[in-house]
């Protein structure tokens, strides 16, 4: 059981006849009462500390508890953005291969179109060439020609046609 300081300033102790003087049993209980009115008083402080620190305690641990949170928010925030990226670069990756594919694919069309083209532009002038050379062994067979024609100098591009004695641009 508890007493206060209080009670015990206000403790009566009975007397004796031979029992211990007044003055110095009252001198005594006042030390005691303010020894433990400062132990007391230290108590109640000590007290209200702990409960502060307690608050603290908790706002911490509140703290703690939403930094916790946002770390592991942030975390798959990141990890979020991390796929998608990954996503889009395959994407863009994917894209561009076909891309690639496609360029390909057109370029080796226009190769075999221009070989082709060139393949019968050659024929042309063969068979044009050919056809000169004969009209040109007939023409001989005839006898003399007043004049000889002139030598085919090539094929313009633009007609497709053989130019004859003039310079093909």
């Amino acid at each position: 059981m508890a007493i206060s300081p209080v009670e015990i300033r206000h403790v009566r102790l009975p007397r004796r006849p031979f029992g211990y003087r007044a003055s110095a049993v009252k001198s005594l209980l006042g030390e005691i009462a303010d020894s433990y009115e400062q132990v007391w008083r230290e108590r109640v402080e000590l007290a209200e500390r702990v409960e502060e620190l307690e608050a603290a305690v908790a706002r911490h641990a509140e703290l703690e508890s939403l930094l916790r949170a946002t770390l592991v928010s942030a975390e798959r925030t990141a990890q979020e953005l991390r796929d998608q990226a990954r996503r889009e670069a395959d994407l863009i990756v994917g894209e561009a291969q076909a891309q690639a594919r496609a360029v390909t694919r057109d370029a080796v069309n226009e190769r075999e179109r221009l070989r082709a083209e060139t393949h019968r532009a050659r024929a042309l002038l063969a068979a044009a060439l050919d056809t000169v050379s004969e009209a040109d062994a007939a023409v001989a067979a005839l006898g003399d020609w007043p004049q000889r024609p002139p030598e085919p100098s090539g094929v313009d591009e633009s007609t497709g046609e053989i130019a004859v004695g003039a310079d093909v641009a």
